[in-house]
């Protein structure tokens, strides 16, 4: 591993209404080896989905998809092609939002994002664009604006508390 990057945390947000994956601001996320205690999200295994081919749908496996991580970069760009002035990035689901990282979404599967308390989010893969947040954007054209911009998803490798305003360090595989 070594630091490639660094970045600063710019919004949070919990998906913690029931049946609804849109995020709630909050200024700080205790973050637990389940991910976020009380996010829809929640768990450190989950069932297999669409997603999972390889899998039969609904086997329990691993939860590598605790966390929504987006830059305010590549929203900004989502936003442009979309031709709107702002992309809410509660209406993504997202949990955390990113600033100082342009190209978040490229980020390498095992990279690392470490906050100062010493939490540490391991990156999975690419966060696919999806109608879910289109319909609720109102933007029919989000899935094709977002593609190689909708973030990545993460799980939590170790605990601790993220904080609005708190720098991150990324850490990428050699």
């Amino acid at each position: 591993m070594k630091q490639t990057a660094k970045a600063r945390v710019v919004h949070l947000g919990t998906a913690d209404t029931r049946g609804s994956f849109i995020t709630r601001a909050v200024a700080e996320l205790p973050l637990v080896l389940g991910g976020i205690d009380g996010d829809r999200h929640f768990g450190l295994t989950r069932k297999a989905g669409v997603r999972e081919k390889h899998h039969p749908r609904g086997v329990e496996i691993a939860n590598v998809r605790q966390l929504s991580i987006v830059s305010v970069e590549e929203l900004a760009e989502v936003s442009a092609r979309l031709g709107i002035a702002e992309t809410d990035w509660t209406k993504l689901g997202a949990n955390l939002v990113l600033e100082g990282l342009p190209r978040l979404t490229q980020l390498a599967p095992s990279s690392r994002l470490v906050f100062p308390s010493g939490a540490c989010v391991v990156v999975d893969s690419e966060n696919a664009p999806c109608v879910h947040p289109a319909r609720a954007l109102e933007q029919p054209g989000f899935v094709k604006a977002a593609v190689h911009l909708r973030g990545l998803v993460g799980w939590v490798e170790r605990v601790g508390a993220v904080r609005v305003g708190d720098a991150v360090v990324v850490w990428s595989p050699a």
